[in-house]
């Protein structure tokens, strides 16, 4: 899977989607303090062990690179940036049961606009499972050679055997 470029002085100043999911009753938010073993739990449960591992990483940076999506004080998405490496965005999940909504185009849209904000020029995106999705949705490019990229010397649990 190839790592992929997003040109963040490209991205519209445009937070209107997160207006989209407040009319689905969920909030796209940084979190708080007190729920952080409870959004790592949360995401180890949905996505894994290595995918907690990076959140763990963003929920503890000063500030935070990590944005929620909630609904009914419940956790039903998550997206970190700067939790692998500097510039890099992801991971980002969202509950099946909530997914085709938006949801992870506003969590990914509020962690790259959050890197503008911050000064960064580029964001990008690891080992893209979804590259067609990043193309479409912020003109995303594939970074040529770049497979396996970052991750080639990860240590693995060979009782998990990587993500879910």
């Amino acid at each position: 899977m190839p790592d992929m470029l997003i040109k963040l002085y490209d991205l519209p100043d445009d937070w209107r989607i997160l207006d989209e999911q407040k009319k689905r009753a969920i909030t796209i938010r940084k979190p708080i303090g007190p729920e952080k073993h409870i959004i790592i739990r949360w995401v180890s449960d949905h996505f894994g062990a290595g995918w907690a591992g990076e959140t763990d990483t963003a929920l503890s940076n000063k500030p935070q690179t990590c944005f929620l999506a909630v609904k009914e004080a419940t956790v039903i998405g998550f997206a970190c940036y700067d939790a692998t490496a500097l510039g890099f965005f992801g991971p980002i999940g969202v509950e099946k049961s909530h997914r085709k909504r938006g949801t992870g185009t506003a969590l990914m849209t509020a962690c790259l606009l959050d890197m503008k904000l911050k000064g960064y020029g580029y964001a990008i995106v690891g080992a893209a499972e979804h590259t067609e999705y990043y193309k479409k949705t912020v003109g995303a490019l594939e970074i040529p050679d770049s497979s396996p990229g970052i991750y080639m010397t990860r240590v693995r649990d060979t009782k998990t055997d990587g993500q879910k």
